[in-house]
């Protein structure tokens, strides 16, 4: 027991050893909070609590992994694997699976992950006779996302209030749900939804899961979002042996979801819970986690918490003002370059941002002093066009209802399949409420059709159930892989499209790697099946793992201040502190600010050794030279009050907007 104990400091032993009723670990930025979840595991495990009915939740695979692996070291590989460590989106899988006659599923449904549904939208948009250039899909996606994860079906979300693009989105949303359900897919949001449905409308299997996860954890807290946060209630037993951390100083997807409500109203919805702060930080400096007080310390909404440093004062911050983005650009990479030439690690280094568009000037000075960099947010490996393709084969495979793959690949390789032979077996589909897929098996029913068109399409399907017929449950599932590549005449289409060898080489690469997850895949698992491979597939493609590649390659990482999270590096670069980019103008005007202040607290609590804020004077907007105002986070940050003329992002112009407008109307002048 005590050697479970050992090294942990009195906040994360209290959080350890409370292990009856409700309790909120507000864990701040590098308190261990990984550690004391494991240890609490080890802790439950070693005072008898059977280790199967223990669930511990988080949202990525990897944070997932890095549990198991923690808690494998203290308990032991044996034991390790019996608890249940798992993101939310898996484990609503595997309930789905295991109850899906309870919900009247369909056998073998399959998962639309984000480009699958993009593609989804687009089938929907269609159907619905609206131009896919006239509208943004991944907006609409987004909102339709939203709306789910607020637990809005289509009819709800049209009953609100709203504008035409409200309208638009809800008739698209009522569409899209329409094309999954015929297609047997579910997106990553019913995933959630359809696990909540299970657990409010079934009370026998609501009783089971309660009696089999006797306790339950949570991790990442702040997170949740609505949907989450009912499966949760709907999982606690009357025992109410729930624990969960988080901070909510480190809330910063409200844009996708995540409700700090919900971190922030713990007492409430569990009435009596007990709440432990973890204060002393393990990963900065004193410095560091001065500015990062300062700054959190203005959001009025938040639970009160002071961050102190177990290290030391540390090198003092670097608050440094820029003439623009290309002088920003020039002078941070030129530090890296000599603090390296010192002795420094290329992969000591982060440069961190609010948008898009910041780093590429950061890209340009590095390419040009020939500093190996990765940028975070880079095309996904299961972004590539050759993995979606093959995975497509695949899915048709295990999912012959599942038209967005079909229509994917019903030519590549070419087969005679038109745009009209296409356009007339949806419109076909529609009016008879059923897939696309099914639409070509009643082909005689459809005026004007392309037979021959429809033959090869016939032909493609027959091909795959054979495959299917050969290899049933996908037991052989490298073998099954194979056949199919090799019977679509795949290969043979990706060297016609790239005839230059090492292009082709590389083109081809991505596909054997899917070959090699299969691989692996039946290595791991006792029964390996198609269908759980693929899902699996779409599920891992919700983690990057660029930051990652990064460290293996010494390369310095650029990226997001959204992806940062959760990761550290001795050296930040924390740039275009300034109005209008961070806090964003968007956000600021839509009373978004303290969203924002969490992002730039996140940001500032990467460092670990040293830390430099930069802002620009000037900016280039649209063409144009816009003078800039600093952040009012630098202002908190340096205890400086905004100086004459500072204009707050959403109340002003800090955008150039009237800038442009003035060298427009010169520029007509002159004309």
């Amino acid at each position: 027991m005590s050697s479970i104990l050992e090294g942990l400091n009195p906040e994360q032993r209290e959080a350890v050893e409370q292990t009856a009723g409700p309790v909120l670990v507000l864990a701040g930025a590098g308190t261990g909070k990984t550690r004391v979840i494991t240890v609490r595991i080890a802790h439950l495990i070693s005072k008898g609590v059977l280790p199967e009915s223990i669930l511990a939740m988080t949202f990525t695979n990897k944070a997932a992994g890095e549990m198991r692996e923690r808690l494998a070291g203290i308990v032991g590989k044996k034991k390790a694997e019996k608890v249940i460590a798992s993101t939310f989106h898996s484990y609503c899988l595997r309930t789905l699976r295991e109850f899906a006659e309870q919900l009247g599923f369909p056998e073998g449904f399959t998962i639309a992950d984000s480009s699958d549904q993009l593609a989804i939208l687009k089938l929907a948009l269609r159907e619905l006779h609206i131009a896919e250039a006239s509208v943004k899909v991944p907006e609409i996606q987004s909102r339709i996302s939203l709306a789910k994860n607020r637990i809005e079906t289509p009819a709800q979300f049209l009953s609100k209030p709203g504008d035409e693009k409200h309208e638009l989105v809800g008739r698209v949303y009522a569409k899209y749900a329409d094309v999954l359900r015929r297609s047997r897919r579910l997106d990553f949001d019913d995933l959630l939804l359809e696990t909540l449905r299970l657990l409010r409308e079934n009370a026998t299997v609501r009783a089971e899961l309660q009696r089999r996860h006797r306790y339950l954890l949570v991790d990442e807290y702040q997170d949740t979002n609505g949907v989450q946060f009912e499966i949760v209630k709907g999982l606690t037993s009357a025992e109410r042996n729930l624990c969960v951390v988080g901070d909510d100083d480190q809330s910063i997807y409200g844009w996708r979801g995540a409700d700090v409500s919900k971190i922030l109203g713990f007492g409430k919805s569990f009435p009596g819970a007990k709440v432990i702060k973890l204060e002393t930080n393990y990963r900065s400096t004193s410095q560091i986690l001065s500015a990062a007080n300062r700054v959190i310390k203005n959001n009025p909404t938040r639970h009160d918490k002071t961050l102190r440093s177990a290290i030391g004062e540390g090198e003092p911050l670097l608050a440094i003002t820029m003439r623009d983005e290309m002088v920003e650009a020039e002078k941070i990479v030129a530090e890296i370059k000599q603090l390296v030439e010192q002795g420094h690690s290329y992969s000591d280094f982060a440069i961190l941002f609010r948008t898009a568009v910041q780093p590429r000037p950061f890209e340009a000075e590095l390419r040009m002093k020939q500093i190996p960099y990765v940028l975070v947010g880079g095309m996904s490996f299961f972004d590539r066009k050759e993995v979606r393709d093959v995975l497509a084969y695949l899915r048709l495979v295990a999912n012959p209802k599942d038209e967005a793959s079909l229509l994917r690949i019903v030519n590549s390789p070419p087969r005679g399949v038109g745009k009209t032979t296409i356009d007339r077996v949806l419109d076909f589909a529609t009016k008879q409420g059923i897939s696309a897929t099914e639409a070509f098996d009643r082909s005689a029913e459809i005026e004007k059709i392309n037979m021959k068109a429809v033959d090869a399409v016939l032909g493609l399907r027959a091909s795959l159930a054979n495959a299917r017929k050969q290899h049933p449950l996908g037991e052989d599932l490298v073998a099954l892989c194979q056949r199919v590549i090799d019977e679509s005449g795949y290969k043979e289409e990706v060297a016609r499209i790239y005839p230059e060898k090492a292009e082709f080489e590389k083109r081809w690469a991505a596909v054997d790697e899917v070959l090699n997850f299969a691989e692996n895949y039946v290595k791991k698992r006792k029964r390996p099946g198609l269908l759980g491979f693929l899902n699996e597939l779409s599920l891992s493609a919700t983690d990057s793992d660029s930051a990652e590649d990064a460290a293996r390659r010494q390369a310095v990482t650029l990226m997001t201040l959204h992806a940062s999270k959760g990761l550290e590096y001795p050296r930040v670069y924390l740039i275009g502190l300034e109005e209008g980019v961070l806090p964003h103008q968007r956000a600021a005007a839509e009373d978004g600010v303290e969203e924002e202040r969490r992002l730039a607290y996140v940001g500032i609590t990467r460092a670990q050794r040293a830390l430099t804020l930069s802002w620009c004077a000037e900016r280039a907007r649209a063409g144009q030279k816009v003078q800039r105002h600093p952040s009012r986070f630098l202002l908190e940050v340096q205890g400086k009050q905004p100086p004459p003329g500072w204009i707050p992002a959403g109340e002003g112009d800090v955008t150039g907007e009237k800038t442009k407008k003035k060298a427009r109307r010169r520029r007509g002048a002159r004309r």
